[in-house]
């Protein structure tokens, strides 16, 4: 007793430092951000326009944070004459279906003036992104990085980690885009002014010379490249994310090798790049190590390709230390791939397996195999992207709680068709789609079911050409089963598929003329947007809807209600 008693206050100082630790490990694993959200006049190509901001930063701050984590994010839109809405892209909200933050389809939009709380775990490590999602705002400069940190060991070292978003840049503001596209006769957006690394590009001002002065200027220091300093010898993680309003890009380092090992949040069996494909959604983890001539600087690029480029690349510097990091490299840019030869691009669709510690296997068979043929139409005289020729709308009243709520009169009741004509239409000409609609029907999936969705690409209303369309869904992570030419067939192509080690993804491309082959479960309550990332596309209808689970879902935040048939819900 008497040896219990003198050890008692060690025992009780170690008993404190316990509890102590463990409330700071409670406290440092909630997140939280404050974000004022605002117009503000930019450059970040050299061209002055006004621009989202988010705490007068465009991309935005990265939220860190670690797997497990509560995340809080406070935003406060400033914007003054339009309404908001964030996308937390590739965090699943998990039980948190209302903060996944698709205006139209899980909340209300943010008011002027008002603050909304978002509030979710991160539950996965990984590589992840958020931006806007109302209307068009994305590509006026309302973007960022997530980065998930791992609670265990990875399966590949490095010695630093860093991040690069790449993204596409227009002199245009939104509200002319929009208004080009909803026009008769259809005015298309074209081809991006700029591209961007880590928010910095270089517009060449001369190319347009009646431009007011100070509208562009080189010498801003705003629109200086973006330098990526290493140290020689060493081994760098670099988080390289897309979120482009259209081009599919290919990134490159002048003579490194880049190394793949993490795509969308899920590590990949390793493979060695020198371009480096990336669209818009995507976000990959590669290795570079500073192994060449440290005496000089080196190019970082990225070029579109997947169509007929005149944006000039965008130019950053990998600088090894210590040469100044202003010093230009020696030689010109690395000459980019063809912007029209889809073979290595599909080659690398194909080469990304999941790594073999972490393979997580898809069920065999699904239950339900909905195929969505990507299409151009015409209806009432107003161009359109659709899907098995219905080009989605958004309704006014958001899916979430028009279904959880019994709202049945807030959308269109009968669903989209799950295929399209198989054995008559023609995907590489153009097409009559005299029967196109609109409608904003939606999907109702079974609980907890395997479903699998065949993205099957076409001709578009112009001779010989399908485009490059990259898919996001929300929710979920899908396996992705495959990737073919030409028009699927569901009798020889599913013998095909790799259910041995698919990567797990939450956007994926399917290429021209081609298709692309996912199985998902539907085993996350709540509605679900799935839809090309590229803004003009899914702003002129190219996306659709899935639920699943809604009676599953809790008690709704009355945060997100207050449009359509939801005002003076609480």
């Amino acid at each position: 007793m008497q040896l219990s008693l003198r050890a008692s206050p060690t025992l009780l100082v170690l008993c404190l430092f316990l509890i102590l630790g463990n409330f700071l490990k409670a406290e440092a694993r909630v997140r939280h951000y404050k974000w004022e959200v605002k117009y503000e006049y930019r450059s970040p190509d050299c061209y002055k326009k006004v621009v989202i901001t988010i705490n007068g930063k465009t991309p935005g701050p990265t939220i860190q944070a670690q797997e497990g984590d509560t995340v809080i994010v406070e935003v406060n839109n400033k914007l003054l004459t339009e309404n908001l809405a964030i996308h937390w892209h590739g965090i699943r909200q998990i039980g948190t279906p209302w903060f996944d933050g698709t205006e139209g389809v899980t909340q209300c939009p943010i008011l002027p003036g008002d603050t909304f709380v978002n509030k979710f775990v991160v539950d996965r490590p990984g590589t992840y992104l958020y931006h806007a999602h109302y209307g068009m705002q994305r590509e006026a400069g309302l973007y960022g990085m997530i980065r998930v940190t791992s609670l265990e060991p990875e399966p590949f070292t490095y010695d630093l980690d860093r991040s690069i978003i790449l993204n596409d840049w227009y002199h245009q503001s939104t509200y002319e885009q929009a208004a080009g596209l909803s026009s008769i006769p259809f005015q298309w957006v074209g081809e991006p002014q700029s591209l961007l690394i880590n928010g910095k590009g270089r517009f060449n001002c001369s190319t347009t010379p009646s431009l007011k002065t100070g509208i562009c200027n080189i010498s801003n220091p705003e629109c200086s490249p973006f330098v990526q300093t290493v140290i020689p010898g060493k081994t760098y993680r670099l988080r390289v994310a897309s979120l482009t309003a259209l081009s599919a890009l290919s990134f490159q380092i002048e003579g490194h090798n880049m190394t793949v090992v993490e795509a969308d949040g899920h590590y990949v069996e390793p493979f060695v790049v020198q371009n480096l494909f990336i669209y818009s959604g995507e976000t990959y983890s590669v290795l570079v190590k500073a192994d060449q001539d440290p005496s000089r600087n080196y190019w970082i690029t990225s070029n579109v390709v997947s169509r007929n480029r005149t944006t000039p690349p965008g130019l950053a510097i990998f600088n090894y230390y210590p040469n100044h990091p202003k010093l230009s490299p020696p030689k010109a840019p690395p000459p980019p791939p063809a912007w029209d030869d889809v073979e290595p691009r599909l080659g690398q669709s194909l080469a990304i397996k999941a790594h073999k510690g972490y393979i997580e296997k898809p069920p065999t068979t699904s239950d339900r195999v909905i195929v969505l043929l990507n299409t151009q139409n015409t209806i009432n005289g107003y161009r359109h992207w659709s899907v098995n020729n219905v080009s989605f709308t958004l309704p006014h009243t958001p899916y979430l709680i028009a279904l959880k709520q019994n709202i049945t009169d807030a959308f269109d009741q009968t669903p989209p068709p799950d295929g399209y004509d198989f054995v008559n239409y023609d995907i590489f000409s153009v097409a009559n789609n005299s029967n196109a609609t609109s409608s904003n029907g939606i999907y109702r999936l079974k609980f907890n079911t395997t479903v699998d969705v065949i993205l099957q690409n076409a001709n578009t209303m112009n001779k010989n050409n399908s485009e490059t369309h990259p898919w996001h869904l929300h929710g979920h992570d899908f396996w992705v089963l495959g990737y073919g030419k030409g028009k699927f067939d569901v009798n020889n192509d599913t013998k095909n598929y790799n259910l041995v080690n698919p990567i797990m993804k939450n956007t994926v491309p399917v290429h021209p003329f081609g298709w692309t082959a996912l199985r998902f479960r539907s085993d996350n309550p709540g509605v679900w947007a799935f839809h090309c990332h590229i803004e003009s596309h899914f702003y002129m209808g190219m996306g659709v809807v899935f639920e699943e689970g809604i009676e599953r879902v809790g008690k709704l935040p009355s945060s997100i209600m207050g449009c359509g048939k939801t005002k003076g819900f609480h």
